[in-house]
Parts: C-alpha cells; sequence; structure tokens
C-alpha cells in the first residue's frame, strides 16, 4: 500500500537472485543482472559458486532498460557474463571501485554512501543515494536510496522513497534513513550467504533475523525479500526466512514475489 501523497505507480518483476526491473512510472531499473545459464560455476579461488535456479525471464524477454542499480560488480552471484552486456550504453550505479573497473563505459556512475546523485532517466529525474554495505573484506559494495518528486512526502515531511539494500549484513549504521527517508519500499538481498574468511567463515548477507532488525530499523512499509534459494552458497531457505518474518509479526508488510510476473507494489 502506498504512503499518503505518494503519486508514483511502482511495480517490480522478480527474476532471481537479487535481479529485478524496478518500474517506476514507466521508468525501467534492473538491479544486480544475473543472466548465465543454470548450473554455472565460477571458481572465485576461495569459494567456488554455481547457480542451481534458471533466471525466470531471459535477457531477449526484458523491456528496455534505462538504468542499472549495481551493488558490486565483482561477484558473479550479482553481476555475470550475460549480465555484463546490460551495462553497455546504459546509465549505471555502482561503488567507486566498480565504475573504475567498467570503464570506459560513457554512463557509469559511482556513488559512496550517504552521497547523492542527481540524474535524469528515462526522461525522468531522480535521487539517488548511496548506502553503506559490509559485505566480503576487502571489497566494496552498495545500496541505494531512490527518490522522485512524484513519490511526494511523509506526514513527517520526509521524503517517500525505496531502498534497495544489496548485498550486506545487518548495521546499525542503516537506521540513519529513517530520520531522512520514509522508506515506502524495502528490497532486501537475503540468503545468509556464508563465505571464508581470514579468521573463520563469515556471514556476508542479511539472513532473517538480521532481515527483522534492518526493518525495524529503517520503518519500512513494504519489504520485498530477494537473494534466496537459488546459488549453492546460499544457507538459509526462502521458507525459514519467511517463518521468522511471520514470528515477528511482518507477515503482512513482506511481499514474496512469484518470478517473472510483474506486480504493482506502490
Amino acid at each position: 500500500m502506498a504512503p499518503p501523497g505518494f503519486q508514483s505507480k511502482v511495480e517490480m518483476t522478480f527474476i532471481g537472485t537479487a535481479t529485478a526491473i524496478l518500474r517506476i512510472d514507466g521508468v525501467n531499473f534492473i538491479t544486480d543482472p544475473v543472466f548465465d545459464a543454470v548450473g554455472t560455476t565460477y571458481d572465485l579461488g576461495m569459494i567456488t559458486l554455481q547457480s542451481l535456479k534458471a533466471t525466470a525471464l531471459g535477457l531477449d524477454e526484458l523491456p528496455p532498460i534505462d538504468a542499472v542499480l549495481l551493488s558490486h560488480e565483482d561477484h558473479p552471484d550479482n553481476l555475470d557474463t550475460a549480465g555484463r552486456t546490460l551495462l553497455n550504453g546504459r546509465t549505471v550505479i555502482t561503488t567507486p571501485d566498480g565504475a573504475s573497473k567498467l570503464k570506459p563505459r560513457p554512463a557509469v556512475h559511482a556513488i559512496r554512501p550517504w552521497e547523492t546523485l542527481p540524474l535524469k532517466i528515462g526522461g525522468k529525474e531522480f535521487n539517488i543515494t548511496g548506502t553503506p554495505c559490509v559485505h566480503l573484506p576487502g571489497g566494496e559494495t552498495t545500496g541505494f536510496i531512490v527518490q522522485t518528486a512524484s513519490f511526494g512526502t511523509s506526514p513527517e515531511g520526509l521524503p517517500n522513497a525505496i531502498y534497495f539494500s544489496g548485498d550486506t549484513i545487518y548495521l546499525e549504521e542503516l537506521a540513519q534513513m529513517r530520520k531522512k527517508f520514509h522508506i515506502a519500499l524495502a528490497i532486501l538481498n537475503l540468503g545468509a550467504v556464508i563465505a571464508p574468511g581470514p579468521d573463520g567463515p563469515l556471514q556476508i548477507t542479511l539472513d532473517g533475523k538480521s532481515a527483522v532488525k534492518l526493518i525495524q530499523d529503517i520503518g519500512a512499509d513494504v519489504v520485498v525479500p530477494m537473494h534466496f534459494d537459488s546459488w549453492k552458497h546460499f544457507t538459509e531457505p526462502s521458507t525459514e526466512s519467511a517463518q521468522v518474518f511471520v514470528e515477528a509479526g511482518l507477515k503482512d508488510k513482506v511481499v514474496w514475489l512469484e518470478p517473472g510476473v510483474a506486480k504493482q507494489i506502490l
């Protein structure tokens, strides 16, 4: 349900992993594009990744894409070989390190935590704000807050906005967004991914319990989970996350999308 004063139409189509089309008043954003064939493996040295589920849509089935919200470019479960083809000639917002590696593409923008970029995308003015992430040590990852004038403001005078977490664990710092924005929609990457670290295994994405804490911190109206079940290294199944949300009293806030099917969220 859209908050008071919200004048936009927001639809989502979940494609798989952390890939979704976020359609705002006819402008199509895509998040973390992953489209390689199911079963593809990637040897990263310290860990081998393998996809377990096919994407709900292929590249040839996508609508025209206006912009890419890329949380990080160096992990193939967030950007793979096929997904990289979507970056060419499009507006891309990502980390400073990612933007450097994606040169010489002309429309790649680096964003830092709490930095806001005003961008005209698909003929509409947006403000994109970076959010902090902690993922794999030594790498850069960003989340995003998307805001536009037609989202309106909350009764408290805060701009209504959409938050996409990117890959991150729970961070107390993210609660700051509640002072600056009213989060009408939070899109959260789950999966409880465990990776080898220098001092033992590390959790590098949200699980259900930490997602609940984050949802409560930021006061999100609606939550769409992504980044679950589709890779061998994901450790918390969506059924377990869903049960955690129910037990926390959040069942009515959480929308689990049917893959490949567009749904109006706001």
